[in-house]
């Protein structure tokens, strides 16, 4: 899992937390963090798709060179 993803994760972890919090004590602060945490899922989905396209495409680059050597 790339790291910048897990960081992603840990602040939509931590900004759920936060609106809770701000949303038990009465301030309307909460939707602020509720945002956040809708950011920062993105931007971890973002990066784990990311990095899931980027093996795939080594995968296949790897596939295909060999199925061009074994042709010559």
């Amino acid at each position: 899992m790339p790291r910048l993803a897990l960081y992603a994760i840990a602040v939509c972890v931590l900004a759920v937390v936060a609106a809770v919090i701000s949303f038990v004590q009465g301030s309307w602060l909460g939707i602020v963090w509720v945002l956040l945490a809708g950011l920062s899922s993105n931007m971890a989905w973002f990066y784990l798709r990311r990095q899931r396209a980027q093996t795939a495409g080594q995968g296949l680059s790897a596939q295909t060179g060999s199925a061009v050597r074994q042709k010559r």
